[in-house]
């Protein structure tokens, strides 16, 4: 068990209920008394700051990830949750262990770059290989087969920052994808330009799943910088040629999950509310704002709904133990509750910047909830979106059957810059938002919970 720093008195303060007897059924409560005490929160941040401390990074599957658990679950007793609880699962586990690139030439020189989750592992001594130079993904699925027989494919394109995160569905794709097609086409290695809006040194991992049949090839990011670094050398007519040392393993059968604690509703009928998050985060940085916030967030919501009095539905907050690699803790979730009442679920997991738009999917005829909903959250500068809510990781196995879903849509300006580096730390995150984040969660789980309208399947 991870020794746990002591909650301070001004947690104890804020969060209100803790140990203490929860007191009987409300109604949706006074919003503008919930957003102002919310704007206060404090739990949001000792959450945060104790996670990234006390455990730092936590990748999926890991003894670092136990520790993290152990924290949690620790952490939310002291809050006063009910029913606190480690879900255990299995999952396959990537160990990262040598990232390395040197030009050979015709510059020689190192490159910064990291590896790829389930990245296939060089031998020790490494590979070296002729960089072919590919400036979109679809240049590289318009490559003839067998065309990068003992090559090393590079991948580039351009990225640029959008609020609401559009453009990493799009680019995303040549980290996801870009691997397997490659492998495909006779390469003996990937690199990638980082899945990135910024321009330090520090690539940007994260996961890509191998097609089927496809044999894994060592797949790396270049740091943005490096990444226009090598486009700069190729542009000049000679041929690069590259060394590359990513040495790697696969673990079988790794113990991982999921941690739960519930506000318990005076309702069973009624159904349960997930306030989702993830624990795990990549193994650069220490996750603060994916997702050590996400998960600050959802606790201290929920205790600010439960401050004035049990809510009508019980509100349940999943912090799912792996989400970096692939979903392994939605999945388990799904598994051992998919059958019970879910009357709506949402999720924070898009750093811990300021909320600026709510979008919704609910039951035809929930209008005037979604109308309360917006109202409560339109003095915190968020506005009702057009879109139609989907959800994330999390919580996607819960959506794809059918539970209605909220996206608290968080400003994603600046997320790029910082997703799955190293600078993924404390520092980055701003407290007035991020307890503005907390008010806008608060308030529509309070209307949610409370809510008189049937919701949910089962």
């Amino acid at each position: 068990m991870q020794k746990i720093r002591p909650v301070t008195l001004a947690t104890l303060l804020i969060g209100g209920i803790f140990a203490l007897p929860i007191p009987v059924a409300a109604a949706p409560k006074d919003s503008a008394a919930i957003r102002a005490d919310a704007l206060k929160d404090t739990v949001v941040w000792d959450f945060t700051e104790g996670l990234t401390t006390e455990v730092g990074p936590r990748p999926a599957g890991t003894p670092q990830e136990a520790r993290a658990r152990d924290w949690a679950v620790a952490r939310l007793k002291a809050l006063g949750f009910s029913n606190v609880r480690a879900e255990p699962y299995t999952m396959p586990v990537w160990v990262r262990g040598r990232d390395e690139a040197t030009i050979v030439s015709p510059f020689p020189q190192k490159l910064v770059l990291a590896a790829l989750g389930n990245s296939g592992s060089t031998p020790d001594k490494g590979i070296d290989g002729e960089v072919v130079y590919f400036p979109t993904l679809a240049d590289l699925e318009a490559a003839p087969a067998d065309s990068l027989k003992g090559k090393i494919a590079f991948v580039s394109h351009g990225m640029a920052a959008t609020q609401d995160g559009s453009s990493y569905g799009y680019f995303g794709a040549a980290r996801r994808q870009g691997p397997s097609i490659a492998a495909r086409k006779g390469a003996i290695g990937i690199l990638i330009r980082s899945i990135g809006t910024d321009h330090h040194r520090m690539p940007h991992t994260g996961v890509q799943m191998w097609a089927d049949g496809v044999t894994p090839i060592p797949a790396a990011a270049l740091s943005v910088p490096d990444a226009e670094q090598l486009a700069r050398m190729i542009a000049r007519g000679q041929p690069v040629k590259l060394h590359l040392v990513l040495t790697s393993k696969m673990l079988k059968d790794q113990p991982s999950g999921n941690v739960i604690g519930e506000i318990v509703g005076t309702d069973p009928a009624a159904g349960v509310v997930v306030a989702a998050c993830h624990l795990d985060s990549w193994d650069q940085g220490t996750g603060a704002i994916d997702d050590a916030t996400g998960c600050g967030i959802a606790a201290a919501a929920a205790l600010h709904v439960a401050k004035a009095g049990a809510p009508r539905r019980t509100i349940r907050v999943l912090m799912a133990g792996a989400e970096e690699v692939g979903g392994d803790g939605a999945r388990a979730y799904y598994k051992a509750h998919g059958t019970e009442k879910h009357a709506l679920a949402m999720e924070s997991d898009f750093g811990a910047d300021r909320v600026w738009r709510v979008d919704f999917k609910l039951p035809q005829g929930h209008d005037a909830l979604a109308g309360r909903i917006a109202a409560a959250l339109a003095p915190l500068g968020v506005g009702k979106g057009a879109q139609e809510a989907g959800g994330g990781a999390d919580i996607a196995p819960l959506v794809k059957a059918g539970v209605p879903v909220i996206d608290l849509q968080q400003d994603g300006t600046r997320y790029f810059d910082l997703h799955h580096t190293p600078d993924d730390t404390l520092d980055k995150v701003d407290m007035a938002q991020l307890q503005q984040n907390v008010a806008a969660w608060a308030v529509t789980l309070d209307q949610v919970a409370n809510a008189s309208e049937t919701l949910g399947i089962n």
